[in-house]
């Protein structure tokens, strides 16, 4: 049986503990292939780690609240709530739906979603998703 991951587990490791190596913590979810499209927008593997590289320099913390969640053979799907706090001391909260493939060992493959803001400036639209 694989073990696969969920997007909680891998926005934790991405963008609320400090300590993890960002190329590290993105493998443990991510497979080398991996493509993202948030709110319409392509990146493939590089620019997604580059994207998360700067977030980490903007996050001081937050979590991750999964309403809904979904595993249905290689394919996952899920509706869950990002809430960021800045450096700055100020509040990010950001909804996001999400469908995804896995890879054979479990990691993700491929992300596509949707995001919400629910509370923030508009120059904040990015700090709730992984794009």
């Amino acid at each position: 049986m694989t073990i696969r991951t969920g997007i909680a587990a891998a926005l934790t490791d991405l963008l609320f503990d400090p300590s993890l190596d960002l190329h590290a913590a993105a493998d443990r979810h991510f497979a080398p292939d991996y493509r993202q499209r948030t709110d319409g927008r392509w990146d493939d593997r590089g620019g997604f780690l580059a994207h998360i590289a700067h977030l980490r320099t903007v996050v001081a913390g937050g979590s991750v609240e999964v309403h809904d969640e979904l595993y249905d053979g290689p394919r996952y799907a899920d509706r869950h709530t990002v809430r960021v706090i800045k450096a700055d001391g100020s509040t990010v909260r950001t909804e996001v739906y999400l469908f995804g493939e896995f890879a054979a060992d479990g990691r993700f493959r491929r992300i596509e979603e949707v995001t919400l803001m629910l509370e923030g400036s508009p120059a904040d639209r990015t700090l709730g998703s992984a794009r």
